[in-house]
């Protein structure tokens, strides 16, 4: 007994990336990683091809129909970023000028003879399109390079598929992939039988005897499960909304700010909120690395309590599919008080991941809430690129979330945008009522604090609710309504 050890369970404060549950669960995703030339399986031809094959060697193709040539090489760099960090391997990309895509096969015609080329030459098993492709596009270029082809979507639909943690996560990444798949349902070979019997008359390659006659098509069954199976995830998305939206009203009835923090994927958002609350989240150098959205307390200098969320990250594109799913979670940006609005310092076209994060946003209702631009990862950005975003946007915060330089200005820069409590009173309260002191100094304004021989005399700014139960003890002083200081 006098040998055991006792093991304490982390306080949030005391959460890390190294420690917390971000760093247990960044090693657990790192874990399932396959290390190269470290395998002891047979090295046959067929193997090796089998190997290939579960790696998904891609070839990129993009369509450039308006802005720079910067512009489209941009898009093209942040697909191949999407696809490895989907876990392919990228081996070359192709783009096209065009004034639109093809409606039949997204690149021209000759295009996709360049294509079939280029699959056979680097032996790609998939290619991936800087677009959504409509059923026969995709059809039409699978049959024409003979490799599978998956475009922008499916592709961060597969990321959130791997990277969604909680019951809510996964369940809008399923009725967001559903959704996507419901039209692009396609029968192969024997999938297009009749169930019950093959085409009525003298059978087919799924009828047989006693078998033959009208049915139902394997493929009108899929989607009669996939129509079931998407109902059903609405409704406990739905109820897992309610949950949230009742989390969010208990909130605003303490009166308690609200800080939402958005932005481009892979800005650093969650190093941030680690950063300012000690949160603990998983960070990675990756594009969605987290889909859950984490709330967490902070406290203002004169002891002001307030939340910070983290939200899911954005992209240019972003599937309608995943903002309609994920709008449960979305909303907590558009519910609340400030949202603190992160960039990428390093990023090459940062202005281009404005664009897009306030198209999203404008989606939700989010457009019109105060917003505080920071610019993040201004230890690795170049000098030069700062200066020309402080001219763009004077009004920003500049920080580093890996050093904490600029974290100070930032939380002051919070403090001074939180909405302020309209009722200024003072009351003595007496000094067997430590809990509404209590309550004033975590959700009010404290301007001045004196001890009386009656009890303790507070000036405060405070919300109607708590102006109403202090309203007993006021001093002589009275109240009076404010706006602001």
């Amino acid at each position: 007994m006098h040998n055991q050890e006792t093991l304490l369970p982390y306080e949030d404060d005391e959460l890390d990336d190294a420690t917390g549950t971000g760093g247990l669960e960044l090693s657990e995703r790192q874990a399932l990683r396959r290390v190269p030339g470290l395998s002891t399986e047979l090295t046959d031809v067929t193997e090796v091809e089998y190997r290939q094959l579960r790696l998904e060697r891609v070839v990129l193709v993009g369509v450039w129909t308006e802005g720079t040539q910067d512009d489209a090489e941009n898009s093209l760099t942040e697909l191949a970023a999407l696809a490895e960090t989907a876990g392919s391997q990228v081996l070359d990309g192709l783009i096209q000028r065009r004034s639109r895509p093809d409606p039949a096969t997204y690149i021209g015609r000759g295009k996709v003879d360049d294509l079939g080329a280029v699959v056979l030459s680097s032996g790609a098993d998939t290619v991936i399109c800087d677009g959504e492709l409509s059923p026969s596009q995709l059809r039409n270029l699978e049959q024409r390079t003979k490799v599978k082809v998956v475009d922008r979507t499916a592709l961060i639909l597969d990321i959130f598929a791997q990277h969604a943690k909680s019951k809510e996560g996964k369940a809008q990444v399923e009725l967001a992939q559903l959704e996507y798949l419901l039209p692009r349902l396609r029968g192969w070979g024997e999938s297009l039988s009749r169930q019950t019997g093959g085409s009525g008359r003298g059978g087919g390659a799924g009828g047989g005897v006693g078998l033959r006659g009208p049915g139902e098509t394997k493929l009108e069954t899929d989607r009669r499960r996939i129509r079931h199976r998407i109902s059903r995830l609405r409704r406990e998305i739905k109820a897992m909304r309610t949950v949230r939206q009742t989390k969010r009203a208990r909130r605003s009835r303490n009166a308690v700010p609200a800080v939402a923090i958005a932005g481009y994927t892979n800005a650093g958002k969650s190093s941030l909120l680690n950063r300012m609350t000690g949160a603990g989240v998983l960070v990675e150098n990756a594009l969605f690395a987290t889909l859950d959205p984490t709330t967490r307390k902070a406290t203002t200098a004169d002891g002001r309590l307030y939340t910070l969320s983290d939200t899911v990250g954005f992209v240019r594109h972003l599937p309608h599919q995943i903002v309609e799913a994920f709008r449960s979670t979305l909303e907590e940006v558009a519910e609340a008080d400030l949202v603190v609005h992160v960039v990428d310092g390093t990023h090459p076209d940062p202005e281009e991941q404005v664009r897009a994060v306030h198209e999203v946003l404008a989606e939700v209702g989010a457009d019109r809430l105060p917003e505080l631009l920071v610019v993040n990862k201004t230890d690795a950005a170049d000098e030069e690129t700062l200066l020309r975003l402080k001219r763009l946007w004077p009004e920003a915060v500049f920080v580093s979330a890996h050093t904490g330089r600029g974290l100070d200005g930032l939380r002051e820069s919070v403090e001074e945008r939180l909405p302020r409590p309209a009722v200024e009173i003072r009351a003595v309260l007496p000094y067997d009522r430590g809990d509404l002191v209590a309550r004033v100094h975590r959700q009010g304004e404290v301007l001045s604090t004196s001890h009386l021989p009656e009890g303790t005399l507070v000036h405060v700014r405070v919300g109607e609710a708590l102006a109403a139960e202090l309203a007993p003890f006021r001093s002589d002083e009275g109240q009076s309504v404010a706006g602001t200081r």
